[in-house]
């Protein structure tokens, strides 16, 4: 998967990395940056995405 390629992520995660960019973007910083510290918080969260095929952590239940 090319580096930057949310195909990978569950809708619900596009829609919470969207949420916590406008409240970055609100918080004053450039919009690349807030983009890239959404994705890190749901990455963070979640540990990448969900869908099958993707890279995410895996953990052991």
């Amino acid at each position: 998967m090319p580096q930057g390629d949310k195909s990978k992520y569950t809708d619900k995660q596009k829609r919470q990395a969207e949420h916590i960019e406008e409240s970055y973007e609100k918080k004053g910083l450039s919009e690349d940056e807030a983009e890239r510290r959404a994705w890190a918080t749901v990455n963070k969260h979640d540990g990448g995405g969900k869908k099958p095929g993707g890279s995410g952590r895996q953990t052991n239940k």
